[in-house]
């Protein structure tokens, strides 16, 4: 019987590539966009919170005269929402680390919120602040502040959650659901919701 014929290659078919794992790494890590990232994030903590605080100092009058209108709560669910858009922004940036719009996402909204808490004067103790600088308009800026750490507070009790349930769950309990990625951002918007309800209507606006 014939033995089937068995091709031989004495030489390799597939060529080395110029490039070796590292330069590939390299290339895919794309350090340009991440230097651009980190860059665009220290100029949206810095110039919007000063430009606001200027404009809180220097422009009183105006800024006043624009936003005597608003309500205070409705101040304080713009200030959370745009804080929640940074906090959402880096949660999915995460998740989803392939993609580049949540990074985006993230600046844009950090530096819409830093703009309000320079232009709300926002601190450790803000109170005596705002009152000094808005007066009896002192109410919005609070509002806008404490929908600002509202949103913070959420974030920092969905934390205190999601560790916990990580060490205190077994893997075979259902809780245990509450830790995969979308089951933890519904949970984290809960929480962000019954934050900002209690700043809105448990009297701390005032």
């Amino acid at each position: 019987m014939k033995s089937p014929e068995v091709s031989s290659h004495p030489e390799a078919t597939i060529s080395d590539s110029q490039y070796s794992l590292a330069d590939i790494q390299r290339r895919q890590s794309q350090p340009i966009r991440w230097m651009v990232f980190i860059g665009a994030v220290l100029i949206a903590i810095i110039v919007p919170y000063w430009w606001g605080r200027a404009l809180a100092m220097h422009h009183t009058v105006q800024v006043m005269r624009m936003v005597s209108s608003l309500d205070p709560r409705g101040i304080a669910l713009i200030a959370w929402t745009v804080t929640l858009v940074a906090f959402v922004g880096i949660g999915l940036s995460i998740i989803e680390s392939s993609s580049w719009f949540w990074r985006v996402v993230f600046t844009i909204g950090l530096a819409a919120e830093q703009f309000i808490a320079g232009l709300c004067l926002l601190k450790v103790n803000f109170w005596y602040s705002t009152y000094v600088v808005y007066q009896k308009s002192a109410v919005l800026a609070n509002a806008a502040n404490l929908g600002i750490l509202a949103a913070g507070m959420g974030v920092a009790v969905f934390a205190l959650v999601f560790v916990a349930i990580l060490v205190g769950v077994k893997k075979d309990s259902p809780w245990n659901i509450l830790t995969h990625s979308w089951s933890a951002l519904s949970m984290f918007f809960v929480i962000e919701l019954a934050a900002i309800v209690i700043v809105m209507f448990g009297g701390l606006i005032h």
